[in-house]
């Protein structure tokens, strides 16, 4: 996609809109999005360099900050969002960043392991707290966890991944049941999708295409934007793409024994 033109500048928003993991597919997305609808963007990612160079192209619509962090440092979440929301109201928080892992449980170290989790989980976990609180100030605010299709599968050769975003969005449909029974306008709603065009399956030291299967890799563009206008309206949780959301009640519905040999055998590809 190319720079934003002075041309199609729009009122900014008072509040901001923080998005880890900013720095490539759905994350540089999410940001583009938000700019293109006026948001002030806070970018965090490891990658300072690449998070200079998208903020350089969507400072042409709004202001944007960059906070490089490397959230499965200890301390990580809390630095990045203590430096996020000083001085600043966060209005939207995409719990965009993540880790994947494929290789059979219980081989090779746990240095990968831990950081899997540390980001997954941990760091997802504390930014989510510290903005329901941040938002419930001002009743009103939107917050958006990424989770995934597998969180409704057993994983078989991305075990630890599947189980951190099956916690993602466990958490995300417990604290969106609680903002509602409390009637706060605070949202949380978790994004689901199956395989996307990302460098994520090589990441996980995986096939670039994904596992094999019917679910292709949609667009990073076309699932961002399925999950933003969820997130807007307040739904609770967004399947992006017909195939996926078979998936995804197939795995409600189908015995766990036989969704993890299905998951088992699409994973064997590597």
């Amino acid at each position: 996609m190319s720079g934003l033109a002075r041309t199609d500048l729009v009122p900014q928003s008072r509040g901001w809109t923080l998005i880890t993991g900013a720095s490539s597919g759905l994350g540089v997305e999410f940001a583009r999005i938000a700019a293109r609808g006026g948001r002030r963007l806070i970018l965090s990612a490891r990658s300072e360099d690449k998070l200079e160079a998208l903020a350089a192209e969507l400072r042409e619509r709004v202001e944007v900050v960059v906070i490089p962090a490397d959230l499965a440092r200890p301390g990580g979440a809390e630095r990045l969002w203590r430096e996020a929301s000083e001085g600043r109201r966060i209005e939207i928080l995409i719990n965009n960043a993540g880790l994947g892992l494929h290789r059979r449980f219980g081989d090779g170290g746990t240095e990968e392991v831990e950081r899997l989790v540390a980001v997954n989980v941990s760091a997802a976990t504390i930014l989510m707290q510290a903005a329901v609180a941040h938002m419930r100030r001002e009743n009103t605010g939107h917050i958006m966890n990424v989770s995934s299709v597998a969180a409704f599968i057993p994983g078989p050769g991305m075990a630890v991944y599947h189980a951190t975003k099956a916690y993602l969005l466990s958490l995300s449909d417990a604290v969106s049941s609680e903002l509602r029974a409390e009637e706060s306008e605070v949202t949380v709603t978790a994004l689901c999708p199956g395989p996307v065009e990302t460098n994520f399956f090589e990441t996980a030291g995986m096939h670039p295409d994904g596992p094999a299967g019917p679910v292709r890799p949609a667009r990073a563009r076309d699932v961002a934007q399925a999950g933003w206008e969820a997130m807007l309206a307040g739904r609770q949780t967004v399947v992006p793409g017909g195939m996926t959301r078979i998936a995804a009640f197939a795995g409600r519905v189908l015995p766990r024994g036989l969704s993890a040999r299905i998951a088992g055998r699409a994973y064997g590809r590597s």
